[in-house]
């Protein structure tokens, strides 16, 4: 039995979405994004890691992180800001403005959403957005995050048979301006998938030489052992055994494993299982000695151990929250 390690990865690590802003814009406007640390309090609290994303429905726009070269963009793209550094959203490039003041972002927890958002003064609208925030686990290990760049763009191409971005912005743009019941929910499942697709897109799209665990699972052999370490995490795995499985030598697996991804196998796996564990002890109701279990340790002291030393912290601690 293989798993979908991708699928895996999302799933354990906890894609969320939340907090959505309908935004109509008349040139000039601008509009540059609050802190991190100002914002993932706010809309998504306790959550670890935030990444923001912007769909252009109607119209154009540039987008940049602070710093960075603005980058243009049309009608039914979307950008995504893997790591919510901050950035800006303007008419014309090289703009800059102010984030939005504390009590703006206290507003949001009382609101209906999408959140609806105006940008200039004057004359027709010239941008339409949909834009939004997903939270996830990034610790203590989340190989995902750890290779994605720091913004993708993506849009459909003319020759897809399905252009499933387009469809997920159609469905996205109604569900914002209708605000129908069960919207808020919908919103949040659409932002998810977005990104899953972006996600794909970016994989598709690497170059050959490009390393990393994204460019592992896309590797005959080592995205199957990727998929065979996720399917059976407390299998008692050997580097001769996943070998063997994936038609590899050991010394020839654990190169090109290393190579790709960037650590020995047993390592990713060491790495892998203490990311489940983390989340088993966040749910508060499975004992320690459980968990060790559930991950492939014989005891909950060699698990408590292996815990620590990967982690940092005792898994009691991190069930306290530290």
């Amino acid at each position: 039995m293989t798993a979908d390690a991708l699928s895996d990865v999302l799933k354990t690590v906890r894609l969320t979405g939340a907090a959505f802003f309908d935004v109509a814009a008349k040139a000039p406007w601008v509009a540059e994004s609050p802190e991190r640390g100002a914002i993932l309090p706010k809309i998504l609290p306790g959550a670890g890691h935030l990444i923001a994303y912007h769909v252009l429905t109607e119209g154009r726009c540039f987008a940049n992180i602070i710093g960075q070269a603005p980058i243009p963009m049309e009608a039914s793209e979307v950008i995504v800001f893997t790591k919510c550094d901050p950035h800006v959203l303007s008419s014309s490039p090289g703009m800059r403005t102010d984030p939005p003041p504390a009590e703006a972002l206290d507003a949001l927890a009382g609101s209906q959403l999408p959140f609806s958002v105006s940008l200039g003064d004057e004359g027709p609208i010239s941008a339409k957005l949909v834009c939004g925030y997903l939270a996830c686990d990034a610790q203590p290990f989340n190989p995902l995050l750890d290779n994605l760049p720091p913004v993708i763009k993506a849009r459909d191409s003319n020759d897809e048979e399905t252009p499933w971005l387009g469809q997920f912005i159609r469905l996205a743009t109604m569900e914002s301006t209708e605000k129908r019941a069960g919207g808020e929910t919908v919103l949040a499942k659409l932002s998810e998938l977005m990104f899953i697709e972006v996600v794909r897109r970016h994989l598709a799209s690497m170059p050959p030489e490009q390393a990393g665990w994204l460019a592992g699972l896309r590797d005959p052999f080592v995205g199957k052992a990727l998929s065979l370490l996720h399917a059976r995490p407390e299998h008692a795995w050997t580097i001769e055994k996943l070998g063997k499985d994936v038609g590899l030598s050991r010394s020839v697996l654990a190169e090109r494993f290393a190579d790709l991804v960037g650590l020995p196998p047993m390592q990713y796996l060491a790495k892998w299982r203490m990311q489940i564990a983390s989340r088993l002890l966040d749910g508060g109701n499975t004992n320690i000695a459980s968990v060790a279990a559930k991950i492939g340790y014989g005891s909950e002291a060699a698990f408590s151990r292996a815990f620590k030393k990967t982690v940092g912290v005792p898994p009691s601690d991190w069930r306290r929250g530290m």
